[in-house]
């Protein structure tokens, strides 16, 4: 594992081995039967490119009603409970006892993408995020803490984790772009990202 540090974002290069992705995908599996991916919308109606469900108590939900954390999938059921090898991985990197209320899942396709943003729907920004790289490559720009300026970018393979807390924890950040089929992980293509965070 190689540690990378860019704009203040911890990036553990090669933090997961092959088995322990094929592990990780597998503990998915269950998740996204019991809460599919759906395809949201921005506030203001715009179709975002990824595809996501949430696990954990609380899951986070984009829709014209806005940007917020909910106890339900959009379709009404309950999130299935964090995996534990996901949740492993959180006490690994963070070394926090207190576990994440969500984990997002966002799964990118041929030719989806992330604008910059900032995860700043959360009550205490204090704790960090923590994001795990799964499948195709993704180029990942990282901004500064206020819109505008410089960016930097990195490649993201399958088994990175990107841990953002501190100063950092309010970077602008997002996905301009996957190498479609650049991983065999996912049978049909793709990129799975995992975002674990404290909200409440």
């Amino acid at each position: 594992m190689t540690r990378l540090m860019v704009r203040g974002v911890e990036i553990r290069k090669g933090a997961l081995d092959g088995p322990a992705q094929v592990r990780l995908i597998d503990a998915l599996r269950p998740v996204l039967k019991a809460a599919p991916l759906f395809s949201p919308v921005t506030a203001n109606g715009k179709a975002m490119s990824v595809r996501m469900t949430s696990a954990g108590g609380l899951g986070w939900v984009s829709d014209k009603g806005g940007y917020r954390y909910q106890p339900t999938h959009p379709r009404g059921s309950a999130w299935p409970a964090i995996p534990d090898p996901v949740l492993d991985i959180w006490r690994d990197v963070t070394g926090h006892d207190r576990t994440p209320d969500c984990c997002l899942i966002n799964y990118y396709g041929e030719g989806a993408k992330m604008g910059l943003h900032q995860d700043r729907d959360e009550a205490d920004f204090s704790w960090p995020v923590v994001s795990v790289s799964l499948g195709d490559d993704a180029l990942f720009r990282i901004g500064d803490t206020v819109r505008g300026g410089k960016t930097e970018s990195v490649w993201l393979n399958s088994g990175d984790v990107v841990v953002m807390g501190g100063p950092a924890r309010l970077v602008y950040h997002g996905i301009d772009r996957i190498r479609f089929g650049s991983s065999r992980l996912l049978p049909k293509g793709g990129r799975i990202n995992l975002t674990l965070r404290v909200a409440v």
